[in-house]
């Protein structure tokens, strides 16, 4: 994958090339390129506005029976990191980043959190480049799709808090999450979590943070409930 190569396959054509790929420069690169002046950190600030509002107006306009708090925890879902790298790494962002040769043999093509920062970044650049109209293009085509499967799944839900809720209410103490098995490098880990009211399994989840596989648990444990 190149830049060229991106952008005949997303189907846009950057005014400014270096506009492009400013945003794919990581900020540990510039320590060994002397000629790169800045990083895509403050693009990646003007993406995450830009996502915010762009984000917040399609589901607006698409889900009008939907109060301001599902529409605000649906977004949630739909920005944060993990939404935002898997859209990135499935655009193949990873192998254009400019990064630092420790931050490369650390994994660093494959880290979720800098796929979401550099998807960030180049909506930024879209932006600056070609306008809004641009950015909201690029995010129907290619992160607004996973909405859909995130109210299906009842992704956007506070697994964790709900659970908390019902088993303080009826046992008067916090279920516990405990970690009972990992797989995998550092940047690329998989958990194995259940969690539990004493000795009392509620429910089991898989993730690639902890927080991730505590949710899918507290997820798991509110079927069996059939609170869900």
């Amino acid at each position: 994958m190149d830049f060229k190569t991106l952008q005949q396959t997303i189907g846009i054509t950057f005014k400014n090339q270096n506009l492009l790929k400013q945003a794919f420069y990581h900020r540990s690169y510039l320590n060994e390129a002397k000629h790169i002046t800045e990083s895509n950190e403050r693009l990646e600030f003007l993406g995450d506005s830009i996502l915010s509002f762009l984000s917040s107006h399609y589901l607006y306009q698409h889900y009008p029976h939907y109060p301001e708090g599902t529409l605000t925890n649906i977004r949630s879902s739909v920005v944060k990191t993990q939404s935002l790298g898997q859209a990135a790494k499935n655009l193949g962002f990873g192998n254009l980043l400019f990064l630092s040769k420790g931050e490369e043999d650390g994994g660093g093509r494959n880290n979720i959190s800098l796929l979401a920062d550099s998807f960030e970044a180049f909506l930024g650049a879209l932006f600056l480049d070609q306008g809004l109209a641009a950015a909201q293009a690029f995010l129907a085509a290619h992160l607004f799709p996973a909405i859909s499967a995130i109210i299906k799944n009842k992704a956007y839900i506070d697994f964790k808090s709900y659970l908390q809720e019902l088993v303080q209410e009826t046992h008067k103490i916090s279920p516990t999450y405990v970690v009972v098995k990992t797989e995998g490098p550092d940047h690329d880990r998989t958990f194995w979590i259940n969690v539990r009211i004493g000795k009392t399994i509620l429910g089991s989840g898989i993730g690639k943070s902890k927080q991730e596989g505590e949710q899918q648990a507290a997820q798991n444990a509110l079927e069996k409930m059939g609170k869900l």
